[in-house]
């Protein structure tokens, strides 16, 4: 914590042990203290080691790496981002299994993507509130980048297709994007739709901390609204590499700022099959964030808009899921690239294309649905 009591950016582990490594560097005997030091606390904990030695940030992410550890933040005392300061800093490292041991391949018997139920058509209702987002992640299914072609959602269409969605029995609406914090009337559109049905908003929690869009996010109500979060590794090697550079601390910090604002965080991990084997490390750290496991997803690339592989998506292989955009109605939100998912050139009435997509279900149904599977997206 900073002198003043508040959280220092990238503050955000509770660390189950301290370490002053002083001036030590890695060659130096820091190692042997920093690995007794893992060993006295439980795999899952964190450890938070000081140090003053700048050789330990350059060192300290390989090492990390070899002996399974995650290497979760470094904090600069002065203030300055992550290894630009003049130091010292605080790094926190989450205890894990060496690659190869017996604990670590127990550990990763079982990894599974999260699974998820159906929901019937008609009672979740997806929004993608514009294309454009600050980040450009590097499988992101909607193809989004801060050079898409916003295609902002107006509110007055938001608002009635709840109108109809609500009056067809609706009980869900999930609002995406692109970062829907960049759509200039997000505040009116979620307000609308908030005073009527629960609202989840996928965000990457960057780009809300200040100005009018701190002001829209503090005037939603929490308990209509919640925030999930996308975070794809407990440590910023895979976030960062999927993402950008910096992206996994914003995101840390934007998951804080949401949860002492007094939102409900749910917080959602994209990766590809190889990767799969971090999510142990992502639970661990989030369940020392405070979030629950029935708040944490765990799902794959889908093999749509920027990404180069991934799940196949097609009306055979995942359940349906309406979302309406500018252009019209798809199948399900991963898929709103993809014409051959488009169920409507337009993204009003509902009704029709939610009719459309039950006839396909009842044909589909009358066959083999052998081999489709729900695609968890919240």
């Amino acid at each position: 914590m900073t002198p003043s009591g508040t959280r220092a950016p990238g503050d955000v582990w509770v660390p189950a042990a301290e370490l002053d490594g002083g001036n030590d560097d890695c060659g130096s005997g820091l190692l042997l203290s920093l690995t007794g030091s893992l060993r006295r606390i439980d795999v899952g904990q964190v450890l938070l080691l000081h140090t003053r030695e700048p050789s330990v940030l350059a060192d300290l992410p390989a090492w990390a790496r070899l002996a399974g550890h995650e290497l979760l933040s470094v904090v600069d005392g002065s203030g300055a981002p992550a290894g630009r300061g003049a130091g010292p800093w605080r790094i926190s490292i989450l205890r894990g299994e060496r690659p190869g041991s017996a604990a670590a391949a127990q550990a990763a018997e079982g990894l599974s993507f999260t699974a998820g139920a159906m929901a019937p058509v008609g009672t979740r209702l997806w929004l993608y509130s514009n294309f454009h987002c600050n980040l450009a992640c590097d499988y992101c299914c909607a193809g989004s980048s801060p050079q898409a072609d916003p295609r902002l959602l107006a509110p007055d269409v938001a608002a009635a297709a709840v109108d109809e969605f609500l009056a067809m029995g609706g009980r869900e609406l999930l609002i995406t994007g692109g970062e829907p914090f960049l759509h200039p009337e997000l505040g009116a559109i979620v307000t609308d739709a908030a005073a009527r049905v629960p609202v989840v908003i996928l965000t990457n929690a960057m780009v809300f901390g200040r100005g009018a869009r701190r002001a829209t996010l503090e005037a939603m109500d929490r308990g209509r609204v919640a925030l999930q979060v996308s975070l794809d590794s407990a440590g910023p090697r895979i976030h960062d590499r999927q993402r950008g550079a910096g992206s996994h601390a914003r995101a840390l910090d934007g998951i804080a700022l949401a949860r002492e604002l007094g939102f409900r965080v749910r917080v959602a991990a994209t990766l590809y099959e190889e990767d799969l084997s971090s999510a142990p490390h992502l639970h661990a750290v989030l369940e020392n964030l405070g979030i629950p496991e029935t708040d944490r997803i765990i799902r794959p690339v889908a093999d749509e808009g920027f990404a180069d592989g991934g799940v196949h998506i097609s009306l055979d292989t995942v359940e349906p899921e309406p979302t309406l955009t500018t252009e019209g109605i798809w199948w399900h939100p991963v898929g709103v690239t993809n014409e051959h998912l488009r169920v409507s050139a337009e993204p009003l009435p509902l009704a029709p294309a939610f009719e459309t997509i039950r006839d396909v279900l009842a044909v589909q149904a009358a066959g083999s649905d052998e081999g489709r599977s729900v695609f968890r997206c919240t």
